[in-house]
């Protein structure tokens, strides 16, 4: 059975803040969504690395021997302005615009016989 992309999503966050915080990452948030004005969707992870704030978008994917496409690769010009949006709220909404923020993202490649992960972080994905 091919499970559902939204349970591969979920799975995918908690193997992302599992792996945040082996790195020493607290997880602040996640799922944050803009919940007045316009909705552009949603933060995956708020994390903070020290004082950094860090907005982390989760790409997930079961591999597949077909398939050519990183997960990463997903991630659309529209969704990076979208991320922007959404964390110009969060930093308004929660008083932090004078704290140093970035912007990562966690892409998770799951192996459907094994059950492992492969988890490629990419930070600072905004130049």
């Amino acid at each position: 059975m091919i499970p559902s992309s939204q349970s591969v999503g979920t799975l995918g966050e908690s193997i992302a803040c599992t792996y945040l915080q082996r790195k020493g990452y607290a997880i602040v948030e996640r799922n944050f969504q803009n919940t007045k004005g316009y909705k552009y969707g949603e933060i995956d992870i708020i994390a903070l690395q020290g004082e950094i704030i860090i907005f982390v978008e989760v790409k997930t994917r079961i591999a597949r021997s077909s398939d050519t496409v990183l997960p990463e690769e997903n991630i659309s010009p529209q969704k990076l302005r979208h991320l922007e949006k959404i964390a110009s709220t969060y930093l308004t909404i929660k008083k932090l615009w004078k704290k140093e923020y970035r912007f990562d993202a966690l892409s998770i490649l799951i192996d459907p016989h094994t059950k492992n992960a492969k988890v490629r972080h990419l930070e600072h994905i905004f130049f």
